[in-house]
């Protein structure tokens, strides 16, 4: 009996690792699109964490946040921070940068 437990969390331990590669995904996806829409160049980003949170407008989820690197005026280097609910973008904050 003790061995489906086992199994059961070596099936949890690999669904959270393949999710947590989704939500990497959806934050490239979401901040590639943020920059190409604001005239920004991307440079990288990086998880900084993921945890469940529960919230009552989202439920159950996890919480991520990523940090990522950015030029305005493509000498520059900037970083901002996303925020993500599951695979859902909740906001993304920029600090004052310098445009060409």
């Amino acid at each position: 009996m003790e061995n489906i437990y086992y199994l059961l969390l070596f099936c949890l331990f690999c669904w959270y690792f393949v999710y947590l590669r989704q939500v990497s995904e959806a934050a490239k996806r979401h901040i590639h699109r943020y920059c190409k829409d604001g005239g920004l160049q991307f440079i990288s980003l990086a998880r900084r964490s993921s945890r469940l949170k529960f919230t009552k407008k989202h439920g159950p989820c996890i919480y991520s946040i990523f940090d990522f690197d950015f030029s305005g005026d493509g000498e520059s280097n900037n970083q901002g921070c996303l925020t993500l609910y599951g695979l859902k973008l909740e906001k993304i904050d920029l600090p004052a940068y310098r445009v060409s």
